[in-house]
């Protein structure tokens, strides 16, 4: 919501007229010098929504305060020009709606499209929410990444590096809602509140890593490559069992943690539904982003979401920190997901994480079944991973 500048005020003023702690106010007007508001300019306050009403007879301003629990001044913001005092019956006014639900509600078959609309929308509402690209798919899709917080501590946590477990994306997306919800809103999530976890973290979500291979299990083969990926899949259509990107590449496969091995032992030995590890390490332009970005950003620690198994791996070849051990007992403790020191596997992106950071990572199998887990799995994982979402920011 945008309210413009009135004599007189400030952005202490948005934060107690409205309930919003002063913090995510700031955030959301980066640009804006605190102690020198133009009468006239935009602000933005997080967490609301303007809609529109038509008076009836009885209305008054005096009466929609109550409705609303904002003072009066606040909704005169958005009404400059109506005299509260001579409210005419079927004049429009415009009242401040507070969100109170989440956002990311339509999760079943979560495309890249479905992502961004909501993204959008996050970001329309919450404009304290970063969104950035850290880079492009092969086909140029962008690759956001959410950036949320004043901390100097990064946790990140990703998800649908492979194609068919796109559930993970929606499930990310609404972690991050129901976390802006409660530090807008000031509700405790499981007992902790989110204002000191906004102040002591920077949070970094990369929810969809593979846009096109999320795509082309859902929706099919786009024109331009239907021939070449068709063909990957050995002839057949059916795109559900799919993992890698557009290129047939496992993404999965394709860091400087003993990449050679899996080179070796892998099958097939040329592009693939899934498993492949490519040619090289790091050719693939989803892969390249992801490493540049945990560079760049220093992460604490780092959690990927893939599916199935409910367990999740905290380990690589005794290089992970002590503190790795503790945090995946409170994690077990939290999800009910098994603790998995070590499985033989190489080439991932936490192997590659923990090998070059020395920081904790771990991978989490959500769901159990076939993959793709099914939507209605959705609310059972939320749950189960919002214990955990909420711990790596606390502890």
């Amino acid at each position: 919501m945008k309210v413009n500048v009135r004599k007189g005020d400030t952005l202490w003023l948005y934060s107690q007229l409205f309930q919003v702690p002063l913090s995510l106010i700031e955030d959301a007007n980066p640009t804006k010098m605190p102690s020198q508001l133009q009468i006239g300019e935009e602000v933005h306050i997080p967490g609301f929504e303007i809609v529109q009403r038509k008076i009836q007879r009885g209305d008054t301003f005096w009466k929609f305060s109550n409705e609303l629990n904002i003072p009066v001044y606040g909704l005169l913001l958005l009404n400059p020009d109506v005299d509260p005092n001579r409210l005419m019956v079927d004049e429009i006014v415009y009242l401040p709606k507070r969100v109170t639900v989440p956002i990311v509600r339509d999760v079943a078959n979560y495309s890249f499209e479905k992502m961004e609309a909501d993204l959008n929308r996050l970001q329309e509402i919450y404009p304290f929410i970063r969104i950035n690209k850290i880079g492009e798919s092969v086909l140029g899709k962008p690759i956001y990444e959410i950036d949320i917080g004043r901390g100097e501590r990064v946790v990140h946590f990703n998800g649908a590096f492979h194609a068919n477990e796109w559930i993970t994306t929606p499930v990310l997306m609404r972690l991050v809602n129901t976390y802006a919800l409660s530090l807008v809103n000031g509700y405790p999530q499981r007992g902790i509140y989110s204002l000191p976890l906004y102040n002591r973290n920077r949070l970094s979500v990369v929810p969809m890593v593979n846009p096109d291979g999320v795509n082309l299990v859902l929706n099919g083969p786009p024109a331009e490559v239907k021939e070449e990926v068709i063909s990957i899949n050995e002839g057949s259509t059916d795109f559900s069992s799919w993992k890698a990107n557009i290129r047939g590449i496992d993404l999965n496969n394709q860091y400087p943690a003993n990449w050679d091995i899996e080179k070796k032992r892998k099958e097939p030995k040329k592009p693939a539904p899934r498993d492949y590890p490519g040619d090289a390490p790091l050719t693939e332009p989803e892969a390249i982003a992801m490493a540049e970005l945990a560079k760049q950003r220093e992460f604490s620690r780092m959690l990927a979401f893939h599916t199935q198994g409910k367990e999740f791996y905290w380990g690589y070849e005794g290089l992970e920190p002590p503190e790795s051990e503790s945090l995946a007992e409170r994690y077990a403790n939290a999800s009910g997901y098994e603790s998995i020191r070590y499985v033989d596997s190489h080439a991932g992106y936490k192997d590659w994480f923990i090998q070059t950071f020395r920081k904790p990572g771990f991978t989490f199998e959500l769901g159990l079944g076939v993959n793709p887990i099914p939507i209605s799995q959705f609310p059972t994982i939320f749950e189960e991973m919002l214990g955990v979402f909420l711990l790596s920011l606390y502890v």
